[in-house]
């Protein structure tokens, strides 16, 4: 009988590094398998046109229990 192993998701915090978390997932027992960024976007007036430009990325990684 297979056991079902579980998911979590961690986000890489805004005083934190990519290592930082993938050492906190370790920590909590965690393997990495997916990592996704998404973009970051805010609004900015210029010459009284609204524009959307990105500010930022987020950086989430999904990690499976270890056995």
């Amino acid at each position: 009988m297979d056991k079902k192993r579980k998911k979590k998701t961690f986000e890489v915090g805004a005083n934190e590094t990519i290592e930082q978390c993938l050492q906190r997932m370790k920590d909590e027992g965690y393997a990495p398998i997916r990592r996704v960024e998404e973009p970051i976007f805010h609004e900015v007036e210029r010459n009284g046109e609204r524009i959307i430009e990105p500010c930022g990325r987020k950086v989430i990684f999904e990690g499976i229990r270890n056995e």
